[in-house]
């Protein structure tokens, strides 16, 4: 029988109780496919930090290297540890380390939700590029606590970049329905954003069974609003996907739809899957945030895995729970009600 070793990092605040919620939905998949999931947990976590002073042991990446995958919950407490120190500590150094450079959001209405909008269809798949751009890290800060103190952040763009992140994009519009929307801020960003525009062009001439369009950020953010269903594949820098894929879960629904992938495409590396929701300290403990994010983020996990069966079964099984009315609107159902219902209609 076939094994998936998966490493665990349930996190901050909500991060335990939906990590759990999804782990337990994964392994009665895997029972019913027929193959075994054998997990990890890590307690890393904000919590670790103020214990130790890391968000993660000194060899934290090099144990994660002997996964699979690894699924984590959420990072971040802010009331206790800046989320720059969380981020930076954490999440930031797995995605860079591993080359998770796909950072890949699916946002659709699940059945019987009731999006924010008029439009009762669509299916928008966001592209994210994962490890350079706009948080590179690539800066500093001189003369600080000073009326002369300067901050500098510098987004940086490599061809390898842009080029391996769009033409990831390009395959999955091939994969779907054909439609490519490239999304940057050229006008005004006229060196590396009209960078991101000329290698979408060259790549363009070699896919030329794609419907290509470029947008600005701005023309993107009014068109997910009025037109979500015009949209097929979108593919952004770290920074424009970050902010578009919080307006995709918003159209969806909600943060407790919000599933994400962080992909090693090359597979030379574990990748990395989470909810995009946060940990949510304002209602951690009290039993009602829903786990539908991570359950789906979980599925993905098993179809990159190869487990198409399983990772199918589990987004059916979404879909009735949904469709019945159970996990449709933030605070409607418990968490254990809404994976209840999941495990049953698996």
């Amino acid at each position: 029988m076939k094994t998936h070793r998966i490493a665990l990092i349930p996190g901050d605040g909500i991060g335990g109780d939906v990590t759990a919620a999804a782990w337990s939905a994964l392994q009665k998949a895997a029972g019913s496919a027929g193959f075994t999931l054998d997990g990890t947990e890590f307690p890393w976590s904000c919590a670790f930090y103020k214990e130790t002073g890391a968000m993660m042991p000194h060899d934290g990446i090099e144990t994660l290297r002997r996964f699979d995958a690894i699924l984590l919950g959420a990072v971040g407490w802010p009331q206790q540890v800046p989320d720059a120190v969380s981020l930076h500590g954490l999440l930031l150094p797995i995605r860079k380390s591993f080359v998770q450079y796909a950072n890949i959001r699916p946002h659709r209405l699940l059945p019987g939700v009731q999006g924010p909008l008029k439009a009762e269809a669509f299916d928008i798949l966001c592209i994210r590029e994962n490890t350079e751009g706009e948080y590179s890290g690539a800066g500093g800060r001189i003369h600080q606590g000073t009326a002369n103190e300067v901050a500098v952040e510098t987004s940086i763009f490599t061809h390898t970049g842009v080029e391996r992140i769009l033409r990831f994009a390009f395959e999955q519009a091939r994969a779907r329905r054909g439609k490519l929307a490239s999304v940057t801020k050229s006008n005004a960003q006229k060196y590396s954003m009209g960078f991101w525009d000329e290698v979408t062009q060259q790549l363009a001439a070699e896919y030329p069974d794609i419907e290509v369009t470029s947008y600005h950020i701005d023309a993107m953010a009014a068109r997910m609003v009025m037109a979500p269903e015009s949209l097929d594949v979108v593919a952004a820098s770290n920074l424009f996907g970050d902010i578009l894929t919080d307006l995709g879960a918003a159209i969806q629904g909600g943060l407790g739809f919000a599933a994400s992938a962080n992909i090693n495409p090359d597979r030379s590396a574990p990748s990395m899957f989470e909810p995009v929701h946060g940990s949510a300290p304002d209602i951690a403990h009290l039993g009602i945030a829903n786990p539908i994010a991570t359950i789906w983020s979980g599925a993905m996990m098993l179809d990159h895995l190869g487990e198409t069966v399983a990772a199918a079964a589990i987004m059916a099984a979404i879909e009735r729970t949904t469709a019945s009315g159970i996990g449709t609107s933030p605070g409607k159902d418990r968490t254990e009600a809404i994976t209840a219902a999941i495990l049953a209609a698996l």
